[in-house]
């Protein structure tokens, strides 16, 4: 606060509210939720997964390949061009390892779709391909 003494010798109470604390805070903000915000999207497709009767979990870390219906392919989240997919896929696994592929695939999306990712990674040596399926529910 200040106080002043012009005019009439009388002290008036001028109020002031310092902005730049909140501005702080806001910028802080700011940068933690464009920090966290890619975190949060695991993923960009929306993919339909089958239910089946019968389901495991894998042992072992796979890339995920995610086909939509439409043929949109997502390599770990990211949304690639169908073309690149071999590139991609290429350059993530490393020389030497035994790389595993877990493909999500819509349920409404063509078996050429699926094929095609399938067809890619056996060319590149991949030693394991699995299928990602929701458990059906018994009622």
């Amino acid at each position: 606060m200040k106080v002043s003494t012009q005019g009439t010798g009388k002290y008036h109470i001028m109020a002031e509210i310092n902005m730049i604390p909140l501005i702080d805070v806001a910028l802080v903000l700011l940068i933690i939720f464009m920090v966290i915000s890619p975190i949060l999207v695991e993923s960009q497709l929306r993919v339909d997964l089958p239910k089946v009767k019968t389901a495991s979990n894998a042992d072992e870390k796979a890339f995920k390949v995610e086909v939509a219906f439409d043929g949109t392919i997502a390599f770990e989240g990211k949304i690639i061009p169908q073309n690149n997919f071999r590139q991609i896929l290429q350059r993530s696994i490393p020389p030497g390892h035994k790389a595993s592929i877990l493909i999500q695939a819509d349920k409404k999306a063509p078996f050429e779709y699926v094929v095609y990712v399938m067809d890619i990674a056996k060319q590149l040596n991949v030693q394991k391909l699995g299928v990602s399926v929701l458990p059906e529910i018994v009622k």
